[in-house]
Formats: structure tokens, sequence, C-alpha cells
């Protein structure tokens, strides 16, 4: 008898990754929806432990073994099987239904949370990227309570409103003591033998952790962040039998835990160069240390000068020329721009600061001050000094004050193609939490600076 051949594909299993990414994900649209913070923390506590396994938690959830392992129960162990079987977790494909896709996004954007982003879903009724652009330029976020980017100072971010503080001491106790009893403390929210955490009197929330020395460094690697770049660090590590957490760097075959004090050691063991904090965005640079490629960032000891400084001669200038002189020079610079605005330098006031600078320089050796200045840019797209002025300055700055509402591109471009300015100063005249961006064409801004030889300042 004949039969025919029957060929049978077995089903690829998904990825520790992909299965993670699933329960990352069901937990944050389940906040936007407002559930219990037990669930969602079950959730997540379940992603985290499934990206540090090196095998496969699907194979283990077909065979009803998933659930031996800390923090996976039945539940979510079915909810995996559902992942194999069916594609998606099914109350994941639900809950998707009943959120603007967008919003879903909000939370993956940079200092965007779940609790944020159901804040301007619901609050303000903004349901897409773009949306949420145009309220973010509109500075519609600050009518929120509570909203704010909780971001590490040490990343270099622009703003932060929660700050963790990773210490070590012999006597945790006595540091916890006297953190809480600094005179900025307004309120002390938790307090423990090695933690505690504090409300300043400004608003700012902070919360210090002290830890044996010897796991220092690990601490400071997991707090620093960002959220994407350890989730992308650890589960390269999970391809290589490494489980890295806040308490160390396993070895999953032998058991052997790696802490150390450096956060420089800790790279040094996973195989890469070390990241600075700057960096850790997870937007390549993982590749790049492995490789030994990182770029060189600008250190301070790099600045061999400043070239748009204020002096007590204008209103928003606190120090003498002087006095910002001596400094300038005990930090190593070579050279100093006194670019104070031009509007207080009228009636014979920049030729007595000329004066002024050109006495000083005769004290100060090799180190120079340049006669500098700041124009305003009108409305008009004119400069409110004339040409015959500004050419006998060392450096022009020439920057947007006012109407910033008014073709701020056409003025700027305007400016650029002065032959005597050197640089444009602030270019979008955005003030943190004060001031929104000006509406600029930064691609013609760019070509036109390129045309003129004119800076920008970063």
């Amino acid at each position: 008898m004949w039969l025919p051949m029957i060929a049978v594909v077995a089903k690829a299993l998904p990825r520790n990754a992909a299965v993670a990414e699933q329960l990352e994900l069901l937990s944050d649209i389940l906040e936007l929806e407002g559930e219990a913070a037990y669930r969602l923390l079950a959730y997540r506590r379940a992603a985290a432990l499934v990206r540090e396994q090196s095998g496969l938690v699907a194979e283990l959830a077909l065979e009803g073994k998933a659930k031996d392992l800390p923090g996976i129960g039945k539940t979510i162990e079915g909810k995996i099987v559902e992942i194999v079987n069916e594609s998606e977790i099914r109350a994941l494909t639900k809950h998707k239904a009943l959120v603007p896709p967008d919003v879903v996004k909000f939370t993956q954007l940079p200092g965007l949370g779940p609790k944020t982003a159901r804040k301007i879903w619901q609050e303000l009724g903004v349901t897409t990227l773009t949306d949420l652009k145009a309220a973010a330029k509109a500075e519609r976020l600050r009518l929120l309570p509570g909203i704010g980017a909780k971001l590490e100072e040490r990343r270099r971010k622009e703003t932060f409103r929660d700050l963790d503080i990773i210490a070590t001491a012999t006597e945790p106790g006595e540091l916890t003591e006297y953190f809480t009893k600094l005179r900025w403390v307004e309120k002390v929210a938790a307090r423990g033998e090695s933690k505690a955490t504090v409300v300043s009197n400004d608003g700012l929330r902070f919360d210090l952790r002290v830890v044996p020395s010897g796991l220092y460094g690990n601490l400071l690697q997991h707090f620093t962040g960002s959220k994407h770049h350890n989730v992308a660090l650890r589960e390269d590590a999970v391809r290589r039998g490494l489980s890295i957490s806040e308490n160390g760097v396993k070895d999953v075959e032998s058991g052997e835990v790696f802490k150390t004090g450096s956060e420089q050691e800790v790279y040094e063991f996973l195989g890469y160069q070390y990241i600075p904090p700057e960096l850790r965005e997870n937007l390549g640079e993982l590749e790049a240390a492995r490789n030994g490629e990182l770029p060189a960032l600008v250190e301070l000891g790099d600045l061999r000068g400043d070239l748009h400084a204020h002096s007590s001669w204008s209103s928003d200038g606190k120090n003498t020329i002087e006095e910002m002189a001596a400094v300038a020079k005990s930090r190593g610079y070579s050279y100093l721009a006194v670019t104070d605005h031009s509007h207080y330098l009228r009636e014979g006031r920049l030729e007595a600061q000329d004066r002024e600078i050109e006495a000083l320089n005769e004290r100060l050796g090799r180190f120079r001050l340049l006669k500098g200045i700041e124009v305003n840019i009108r409305a008009d797209g004119t400069l409110d000094v004339d040409d015959e002025t500004l050419a006998r300055r060392d450096w022009v700055v020439a920057s947007l004050h006012t109407a910033f509402d008014k073709n701020p591109t056409e003025r700027v471009v305007a400016a650029m193609e002065n032959p005597h300015v050197d640089c444009i100063g602030h270019l979008t005249a955005r003030k943190i939490n004060r001031r929104g961006p000006a509406d600029i064409d930064l691609g013609r801004v760019f070509e036109t600076a390129l045309a003129t030889n004119t800076f920008l300042e970063i």
C-alpha cells in the first residue's frame, strides 16, 4: 500500500525577549487603563525573569515547568502558552483594542512612562504622536500636575524630578539619619537602615540607597539606566549565559556572581569598552563599545575658552569682567569673549567697557579677553547695532530675544548674511520649563551657516 508523505514543520518557539516584550506591553497597557499596581508588578517581574533565563521559557511553559520559576505562576505560564499557540496573549489583544495605538507608543518615548501617558491621554485628550508633538510645542503638558521627566542627572538630561543617590558607608544607619535631617528636606517619605526617601523644599524627590562598597559599581550602573540600555545589556548577557541585576552579574552555569565597586569593571567584565552615562540610550552604543569604537566625548578639560558670557555690565550678569577673567584663567582657558547685551552698552558705555578690557589684558599675560557683543535680531531681521561698530568687535553674537513668532527663520538667516556676525546665540530661544522653542527651519539655517561660515551656539 502506498501512503502519501506528510511533511510536519515544527513551529519555532518565541525567544525570551519576545515573550518579555508582550508581558511588559500588557503591563503598560493595563497601567494606562488604571489597573491595580500588584498585577502590573507581577507581569513586570515575570518579564525581567524571562529575559534573564538562558533557556527558552516558552519551552518550559509548554512542558508545564515555567511556573516552577520564581515569579511565574500558573496564570502567567498560561499566557506564555498563548504566545506560542496564538502568537499573542489574548488579554493583550483585547486591551490593545481599548487604547489608541499611539498612546501605547507614548510609553516608549524617553521620559514618558505609562502613568504620564495616561494623564496626557485622559486629561488632555491627546491620542496621536502628532498631537503629542503639538501639545509639547504649545507647552500644554505643563498644565498636568506631576509631569516632569524622571531622568538621571548622570546622563545629562535636561530635567529630572526624582534623583537616585547611591552611596557607601561603614554605618549606613547614621548616613540615612543625617540625610533625612538636611536643612532643605521638607518631608521624609520613608526611612530604613540603608534606604531613605525625602522630598526637598522645592518639590524634588531624592532616594538614597546605601550599599556595600563591593557592590557599588553594579548598583550605580543599574540605577543610571537608561531602561532601554539596561534591557539591551541584559539580553546580550543572556545570550552568553549571564544574568545581570543590581546585585551583580551571575554566571548561570556555575552560579558565580561578579560584584564590584567599579562601574568601569562591570562593562569590562561584560566585554565592553566603558560606556559614559550620556551614551546609554540603546542607540547603537553597545555594538560600538563591543568593537571599541565609541566616540570620544567633549570633556571640561577640552575647553579652551568661552565665546558667550555676560558680566555685570548687563542686568543678567553677576560678576565683574576681572572676576570672570580670573575664574576663566584658573580653569585653564586661553580666552574669554565678553559679550554683554548691546542695549546696555549705549551712550558711551561700549567704549568704557573696551578701555576696561584693554587695561585688564595688560595684566593677564597670555590669557586674552576678547571685545565681544551680543546684538538683538529685530522683528524685521535687522540688527540693533550699526555695521561700523560691529566691524570693530573681536566677536559678534546675534540672537533672537523678542517676537519669536514673527518669521524667526528669515530673521536668523538675515543675521547670518551680515558679514560682521560670527555666531547665532541660543538659536531657538527656548528656556527649559519656561518657554518653548521658536519654529525654526533648522535645515535652512544649517545650510546658511555653512555658506556664510557662521557658528551656531549649542
